[in-house]
């Protein structure tokens, strides 16, 4: 751990990674993957009790804005690894017409289209690419739906390390030409995102690659966690009553729900209340809401998945037992929305409150529809949709 002596603060208060299923501990100090012995994700922990002596929130807020702000309870020991390009610090808004025609008063969006490349994704890329820098890695890996990949071939360009991407065929062109220009190399391939996964894991273990699938390296989750704190903050240190969020791989709601719990560990909530988390899926794949309305602990794979929203088009998740458990933990629940619902609600958001929200952001408001009409909702509640990109990214 890296000090700075004047003040006794580290850059990071990473310790260790623990593995997510059985437990078992690891170095951060050394390349990890996932755990060797039961295949769970690993999740990255830090010396909180230590942080909470040091590290002032009220300071942080005055920072210079993005995601390397909290670097306390980010992954990287050393600045000169920390790989930024302007993430992070992404608009709260609130949606007063779309609120009122639905009887809320206290809607709002977090947009996050104005992350580089356009996504949410910039964040977890630039926590990943930046940890794999400081490890040594020089070559990076990665399976896509498609904005996850334009993130890691930016952050691997400004990185300086090879990127190598396999994609669909049917990915937006825009993913296509984003990573192409960046410099990384893209292999488009029959299928859809599970198939990609294949022939990048093949690629990898094959040629050293270092893989940067979801949950498959343990600092992507780092990076889309900072979420939380930043409505943490939003909110003047109380977390809102529901947060709604689409769900592919999972990153961001995983990663909110551990930012939430680090936030109560460094004392910095002036309300420890959680909200209860919404998984929003698309019924041409919706793997997580058919697990949670069975109440199984983990997901079956999804055959023949299809959707508009290709951020949602994951047959299964391979953390798809810390996406339930999170769910559970909240009180919270999963919605599949149709695609129909989609293009409407996109339509609807724009009109409304001039945001063109992803597919994948707009199917969070017809979600929210739908909990209103189930009654799931109070009225005066603090309610949290996110939009995970720009629909600019989904043209023709």
């Amino acid at each position: 751990m890296l000090n700075n002596l004047k003040t006794h603060q580290a850059i990071s208060y990473l310790a260790d990674l623990q593995c997510s299923g059985c437990g078992s501990m690891y170095s951060a100090a050394e390349v990890h993957t996932f755990c060797p012995d039961c295949q769970s994700p690993l999740m990255a922990n830090y010396d909180l009790s230590t942080a909470r002596r040091y590290v002032d929130r009220d300071e942080i807020h005055s920072r210079l804005k993005g995601m390397w702000r909290w670097r306390e309870v980010l992954p990287v020991l050393e600045t000169q690894n920390m790989i930024a390009l302007g993430e992070g610090d992404t608009p709260l808004l609130p949606l007063p017409r779309v609120g009122k025609s639905l009887g809320l008063t206290r809607l709002f969006v977090k947009d996050e289209s104005s992350n580089p490349t356009g996504s949410f994704k910039a964040r977890g890329l630039s926590a990943a690419v930046s940890k794999a820098k400081e490890l040594g890695i020089r070559k990076v890996i990665i399976p896509t739906a498609g904005n996850a990949g334009g993130a890691m071939a930016a952050y691997a360009a400004r990185a300086d390390m090879r990127a190598m991407i396999y994609m669909p065929k049917d990915t937006p062109n825009a993913n296509i030409m984003e990573s192409r220009i960046a410099g990384a190399e893209v292999i488009l391939v029959d299928g859809i995102i599970s198939d990609a996964a294949g022939m990048a894991g093949e690629t990898a273990r094959r040629e050293g690659w270092f893989d940067v699938s979801t949950f498959k390296e343990p600092y992507r989750v780092e990076g889309k966690k900072i979420m939380g704190y930043e409505l943490a903050e939003n909110f003047n240190w109380e977390l809102p009553d529901v947060i709604i969020y689409p769900t592919g791989g999972g990153t961001g709601l995983v990663g909110m729900w551990k930012a939430f719990e680090e936030l109560e560990q460094l004392g910095w909530l002036d309300n420890a209340k959680r909200p209860r988390m919404v998984s929003v899926q698309a019924e041409g794949c919706a793997p997580v809401v058919k697990a949670f309305e069975k109440k199984a602990s983990f997901c079956d794979f999804w055959t023949d998945a299809k959707t508009i929203a290709s951020g949602l088009r994951v047959p299964k998740s391979f953390a798809d037992s810390l996406i339930l458990k999170c769910l559970y933990e909240s009180d919270g629940t999963a919605v599949a929305v149709s695609d129909a619902s989609i293009t409407e609600t996109q339509k609807e958001l724009a009109r409304a409150e001039g945001i063109f929200a992803a597919p994948e952001g707009a199917a969070t408001l017809a979600a929210l529809k739908a909990l209103v009409q189930q009654n799931w909702l109070q009225p005066d509640e603090r309610v949290v949709i996110f939009n995970t990109g720009s629909g600019l990214k989904y043209l023709d």
